[in-house]
């Protein structure tokens, strides 16, 4: 069994936002997996079922972004499981709209929703898939507006495309590993803007 949590903010006014595409990937990988009603598990909205023939727990914070750890290290405990065999999906400001980077481990590199995943399970040895969401421009300005405000429309379209590649990374990472999906998607899409 493995854990897949999508990062993001709860509340419906957050949908369609940078910081919610973690929230999307999760949302899509519940479809094709034909899981189609979720339930509560503590501090998070899940989906539990088979992805390719993998048996999974899709889940959503419920915490908010800052304080997804302890929904996390929640799901970890009830379902038996370590941080290895987590995989943690998010927004990343530090790379260009539209491009992936798988890793196995390492630092949080700023993002406060994976440094409190990374503190609540203790260790940095955990999977993630960072969807890259830097503009065009490179200048943000207020960061927090910027993530949490609505996506223009070649945005959305590069947004869509990204989340259905993450997806497909997720599958891939679950059955070939790691390794494998880091060597397929880790690279500049055509796709991505500067």
């Amino acid at each position: 069994m493995r854990l897949i949590v999508g990062l993001g903010n709860p509340d419906p006014e957050y949908e369609g936002t940078p910081h919610n595409l973690g929230f999307d990937v999760v949302e899509r990988l519940a479809r094709q997996a034909r899981i189609r009603t979720h339930s509560q598990q503590g501090r998070a909205r899940v989906w539990v079922g088979r992805l390719d023939r993998e048996e999974v727990v899709l889940a959503q914070p419920l915490t908010y972004m800052n304080l997804s750890g302890a929904a996390v290290s929640e799901l970890l405990r009830a379902h038996g499981l370590t941080p290895a065999e987590l995989v943690v999906i998010l927004d990343d400001v530090a790379l260009p709209f539209g491009q992936l980077r798988i890793r196995e481990r390492g630092s949080a590199g700023g993002h406060r929703g994976l440094e409190s995943v990374l503190a609540a399970v203790g260790t940095d040895e955990v999977p993630r898939v960072r969807l890259g969401i830097r503009p065009a421009d490179a200048e943000v300005g207020d960061l927090s507006n910027y993530v949490l405000g609505p996506m223009d429309d070649e945005q959305r379209g590069l947004a869509e495309k990204m989340v259905a590649e993450a997806a497909e990374a997720v599958r891939v990472l679950l059955r070939e590993g790691a390794q494998k999906a880091m060597a397929q998607f880790n690279r500049r899409p055509e796709t991505a803007t500067e």
